[in-house]
Order: C-alpha cells, then sequence, then structure tokens
C-alpha cells in the first residue's frame, strides 16, 4: 500500500522532529505557560534542537497546553519519565500542528536589533513575514527583539509575524507584556 502524497500545507511542525509530548497542567494564559516551558527547559534532558510550544485549547474547558519535542526517541523516554514523576498529565503527540514556539535553536540568541537575515541564520525560524507587506522583507531590515519573538508553525515552517516600527525597523507582532482589552476602565 503506497502512503498518500503530503502537501505542504499538511506538515506539522512534528513532521520535521517526530518525538512529542504533551503537557496538560491545567493552565490559562500564555505567560505561564511560557514559564513552563522555561521551567522544563532548565530541569528536563532537553538539548538545543528540539521544540516547546504553547496551544491554545478552545471547548468545554479552554487552556494553554504545551508540547516538547526533543531531538531523540531516547530524549523522549527520559522527558516523559521525569514528567510523570513531577505529577504531570502528559500524552503522546501534538493536540495541533500550529503550535507558538517559545524552545527552539536560537531563542536564547535572539536579543536586542538583529538583520532578518541574522535572525533566519541563527535560529530555527524559517521565514518573516510582515503584516499588511506581500512577500518577504528585505534581509537587512532590523528587527528590534525586545528579547520575545514566539514564531508560529505555518503549512509546516516556523514563521514569525512582525510588523513595521519607527525608523524602518520590525518589531515581533506579539509582545512581551501587552495591554490587556479595556484596562483603562
Amino acid at each position: 500500500m503506497t502512503r498518500p502524497v503530503r502537501k505542504p500545507y499538511d506538515l506539522t511542525p512534528y513532521d520535521l522532529t517526530p518525538y512529542v509530548l504533551t503537557v496538560d497542567a491545567g493552565l490559562r494564559d500564555l505567560r505561564a505557560a511560557d514559564h513552563l516551558l522555561r521551567t522544563f527547559a532548565a530541569e528536563l534532558p532537553l538539548s538545543g534542537g528540539g521544540f516547546g510550544c504553547t496551544h491554545l485549547v478552545r471547548g468545554e474547558r479552554p487552556r494553554v497546553v504545551v508540547s516538547l519535542a526533543p531531538e531523540s526517541g531516547e530524549e523522549l523516554d527520559d522527558v516523559r519519565t521525569r514528567l510523570v514523576a513531577m505529577g504531570y498529565e502528559v500524552t503522546e503527540g501534538a493536540p495541533d500542528a500550529v503550535g507558538r514556539a517559545v524552545l527552539y535553536r536560537g531563542a536564547d540568541v535572539l536579543r536586542g536589533t538583529l538583520s532578518i537575515e541574522e535572525v533566519l541564520s541563527v535560529s530555527a525560524i524559517d521565514r518573516v513575514a510582515v503584516l499588511g507587506a506581500p512577500g518577504r522583507p528585505d534581509p537587512s531590515v532590523r528587527l528590534v527583539t525586545h528579547s520575545h519573538v514566539r514564531p508560529l508553525w505555518q503549512s509546516g515552517e516556523l514563521v514569525l509575524t512582525a510588523m513595521p516600527a519607527v525608523g524602518g525597523t520590525l518589531v515581533p507582532f506579539e509582545v512581551p507584556d501587552p495591554t490587556p482589552c479595556c484596562a483603562d476602565h
């Protein structure tokens, strides 16, 4: 039996890294999920080539879950064992194909202001897309990171969405400390 040919839009981030676990810690917001992923990065044997993503779960019990995609099956087994021992609910696989990456190769060096070319060369980010602009930005355009770069998986690519900023620079669309809706009411 032949396998169906997969189209680029069918690919998930985990086709690239097939070892995936999802942790449901009952979190309600992205900031708490980011913190949990950074805690996992510090406490678990995760190599720098894997991924840690957040996923929004809708339905009767809306929440944010996290997925961890280590580089190897051995790492996955060790991570699963440690997470279960820590009391976390762990399931195999990813909850969806559109995770928001927090842990990825190069995330720790995306600080300050870098050119698009530098962002793409030092990290796992495949592409930068600018809101409202066709095509890709010039590789020399500068990105002011605010030390908060959260690309999303889109059709099997890790894509950072950016928006124009002062002086012809770009900034990531997601800001580190967003103002809550209706904060002035």
